[in-house]
């Protein structure tokens, strides 16, 4: 049935994109072309790049935590995540991210079904100097780490193919709206004034909730202590990300201007400040300070920081890198590792960091450093109503990823089983689902 299923899907889209300038709407380019600005556009290509190489930096951060016979297809998970969700936003998804608003949820993919309408000649209303197809691209790196994120807790015990299809699913069901809700201008948090400058609820929060429902739903692993297969791995890893984030948060200025600056700067610090964090605390607790430790406090850093990169200040942003960090290690040692095996401590990690950065982003923003925040600045400035936006924002969005991930996951299961059996577990998924081995 599977093979049926693949040769379907390979035949629909070979012919749905041989024909697609007759069955798709023709949107001729203007008489006169849009002038875009070649410094922002120049940035913005290497931003995306930038941003794309975080997903297999991913890969191997999550890779080298896992124990041996489940390296190749912990980072085989985030690099099909490049392989499937790209195609996904370019034939749907991006619609439905950026797409004419439907009630302020979700757009209608109508007019950009296989990036329709998304060129290199127009622009999108809150990126005026970069073409339209670069934003869309930009974006469609934000998408495809997010469930890459999630694997981490599911980690060494789902089968490969389940995977695929629950990740197709949250695309659809979770992040578009997400995307849509805060950041295009007639969704719902948008028009609130919910702040989120590169995705703390859109991204962090959302792969944070869905992964605790994956730990929930599949249970625990029969092995869960394993002793990580490659530090140097996680180190890599770790690199890899910390670059790629520049692109992330800096990125997400849109431009090759001053607030790219404050959000490399903010980016920079955040994460020293939540490694040193991290290890000082490790120390503090009693534990030896551990590679380990110094990349996995880093990245919390950079998780918390990102809803907030072009809106704080550069000390303010060490507060959040300093204070996420205590956060996320007391979580992660006071996680209820006997009951829920959330293998790689994603929903601590990115979960909670994203959810502190957003609600820090409440409580520092500043019109100072950003205008778009206008007058409901930061709480530390005497105005509550950024705070309590961001708070309604983080309970709405904790409750929709979590429930929405879960009825996924259950979904997923009832249509082809998502944990592996205990024989394949025992073996390793690198020789059960792909008989490759290191």
């Amino acid at each position: 049935m599977r093979k049926i299923i693949l040769s379907v899907i390979l035949i629909t889209i070979l012919v749905l994109t041989f024909i697609s300038n007759f069955i798709i709407a023709d949107n001729p380019i203007p008489a006169e072309a849009v002038k875009f600005d070649t410094g922002d556009t120049a940035w913005m290509i290497v931003a995306t790049a930038f941003v794309l190489l975080m997903t297999p930096g991913l890969g191997f951060f999550y890779g080298g935590m896992v124990g041996k016979k489940n390296v190749i297809s912990t980072m085989l998970q985030s690099f099909m995540a490049m392989v499937i969700v790209t195609i996904l936003w370019v034939v749907v998804a991006f619609g439905l991210a950026f797409g004419p608003t439907i009630g302020g949820i979700i757009g209608n993919p109508s007019s950009n079904l296989f990036f329709e309408g998304v060129g290199t000649n127009t622009a999108w209303s809150l990126a005026p100097t970069i073409p339209f197809m670069l934003f869309a691209l930009f974006q469609a790196k934000f998408a495809i780490i997010t469930p890459a994120l999630i694997t981490g807790a599911f980690a060494e015990r789902v089968r490969f193919w389940a995977y695929l299809l629950f990740m197709v699913l949250f695309i659809i069901v979770i992040y578009t709206p997400l995307a849509h809700m805060t950041w295009h201008p007639d969704g719902v948090f948008f028009k609130m004034g919910v702040l989120d400058f590169a995705g703390g609820t859109v991204v962090h929060m959302s792969a944070g909730w869905a992964a605790l429902a994956g730990a929930i739903f599949l249970g625990k692993r029969k092995i869960q202590k394993v002793n990580p297969a490659r530090i140097t791995y996680v180190l890599l890893g770790t690199g890899l990300l910390w670059f790629g984030w520049f692109g992330f948060n800096a990125g997400s200025a849109l431009g090759s201007n001053g607030l790219a600056v404050q959000a490399l700067g903010t980016t920079t610090v955040a994460a020293a400040a939540a490694a040193m964090a991290w290890v000082f605390l490790d120390k503090i607790l009693g534990h030896k300070l551990s590679a380990l430790g110094a990349c996995i406090g880093a990245v919390v850093g950079l998780v918390a920081i990102t809803p907030a990169a072009g809106f704080v200040s550069i000390s303010h942003a060490i507060f959040i890198g300093l204070f996420a960090a205590i956060v996320s290690n007391l979580v992660v040692s006071k996680f209820p590792k006997g009951k829920i095996d959330d293998a790689l401590d994603v929903f601590a990690c990115h979960g909670v960091g994203g959810m502190v950065g957003m609600l820090l982003t409440g409580v520092f923003a500043s019109k100072a450093i950003n205008p778009v925040v206008g007058d409901n600045q930061g709480l530390i400035f005497g105005t509550p109503t950024l705070f309590i936006n961001q708070l309604t924002a983080l309970v709405i969005v904790s409750i929709f990823a979590f429930v929405g991930s879960y009825i996924l996951f259950f979904i997923v299961n009832k249509i082809t089983p998502l944990r592996v059996t205990e024989e394949k577990e025992e073996l390793g998924l690198d020789i059960s689902q792909h008989g490759e081995f290191l």
